[in-house]
């Protein structure tokens, strides 16, 4: 399959690993006796990372990506290796991992549970290794290539480490104290990021689904869902992220977001429509670009998109595309939903994606490398039909 260069189409960030990084992975999800960012306890596990992002860096020149990113290929979990690799953070292998509907949808599948997490001494952002990440993929990439570097938003991190265990420990006795420091920990990062040369940032910012009254899976919804708790815990995020955001505008970044309802061998975590968290994470958040899912019908009408009304200058980047899949998208549907998109945002401010990356962790999504470069390809051709660029 060929087609034409477009910037139209962008891709979330995480691709398929090669089998011979996966086999490190694999070791690592068993062990807790190791530290991020682990090279130093596998013979050859630098060495086969930077060749493997090295090369998958040239899939995407060659297919002229507009924005590239390492392929995710120095994480195991999309949000949990840079939590890790701050100081003051201890991994450990949980009780249990995430759980997941199965593909029936009625099963429940239980990932890798290498996913615990102790605040063991106060966080310090400073001098993370996802800066010498960066520094790697500048220097395997074409001169003006633009890079972007993706990293968990700032409150799906204050979001699922304090409703867990850690707040009230020895570190910090309130979620307040907890949030600070975050909130300054992100923003040492950055500094460090925009001084290594940085000018993207993409947060990926996925608990909002917690927020819908729509989604059968989310402690706020049905009989338990309270309007007030639900408000007020959701402007916590909502601030959080904007003084991080704030930040990062005056270091000179810009900031993306990318949300999604869990990805993770081709299944999904939960529901929850767009329409009911709108007000709150499309409106009132400061992202320059919002990577959006809309693969399926759990994201409801695009409708939503309408809470964009008063941000023109915002870009918003349609998931219609599906990175679950080992098929080619209905490309006739994907038309009709970028017509339809453009009832509420200016048409050059759109752009098409995939719903999520193809592999949010280390394992994948459930089709072939062959089948990720068609999907991606396709996507570049449906994308140069509707923009014609």
């Amino acid at each position: 399959m060929t087609t034409k260069q477009t910037k139209r189409f962008l891709t979330v960030g995480s691709l398929l690993r090669p089998t011979t990084l996966l086999e490190y992975k694999t070791k690592i999800e068993h062990r807790d006796d190791i530290a991020y960012p682990f090279y130093n306890d596998f013979d050859g596990y630098k060495e086969e990372e930077d060749q493997a992002v090295e090369t998958v860096v040239k899939q995407q020149v060659d297919l002229q990506i507009p924005e590239l990113t390492d392929g995710e290929f120095s994480k195991s979990l999309w949000h949990l290796d840079f939590v890790w690799g701050l100081k003051g953070i201890r991994r450990y292998i949980a009780e249990n991992g995430y759980f997941f509907r199965d593909l029936d949808q009625e099963g429940h599948y239980e990932t890798r549970k290498d996913i615990g997490i102790k605040i063991e001494e106060p966080l310090d952002g400073h001098n993370h290794v996802f800066i010498d990440h960066y520094n790697r993929l500048k220097e395997v990439t074409p001169k003006g290539a633009v890079l972007k570097q993706c990293i968990p938003s700032p409150s799906h991190v204050f979001g699922e480490i304090s409703l867990s265990d850690n707040i009230g420990g020895k570190v910090y006795d309130t979620s307040e104290e907890f949030k600070a420091d975050l909130s300054q920990t992100y923003k040492d990062f950055l500094k460090e990021f925009a001084e290594a040369g940085g000018t993207i940032v993409q947060f990926d910012d996925c608990l909002w689904e917690l927020f819908a009254e729509d989604n059968p899976r989310s402690p706020f919804s049905e009989d338990k869902f309270n309007p007030t708790s639900m408000i007020g815990l959701a402007q916590e995020f909502i601030d959080l992220n904007n003084d991080v955001i704030a930040y990062a505008h005056s270091l000179g970044l810009k900031v993306y977001t990318h949300n999604c309802r869990g990805n993770y061998d081709s299944r999904s975590m939960g529901g929850g429509s767009y329409e009911k968290i709108a007000h709150l994470f499309l409106e009132k958040q400061n992202y320059d670009r919002f990577y959006l899912e809309w693969d399926d019908e759990r994201a409801g009408s695009l409708s939503a998109l309408s809470a964009f009304k008063d941000k023109p200058e915002t870009e918003v980047v349609l998931g219609f595309l599906s990175s679950k899949t080992s098929t080619l998208d209905n490309e006739k549907a994907i038309q009709k939903q970028l017509e339809e998109a453009t009832k509420y945002i200016n048409k050059d401010k759109l752009y098409l994606s995939h719903q999520c990356g193809f592999a949010s962790c280390d394992g994948g999504n459930e089709l072939s490398h062959e089948q990720q470069w068609d999907k991606i390809k396709q996507g570049q051709a449906i994308a140069y039909g509707f923009w014609g660029e």
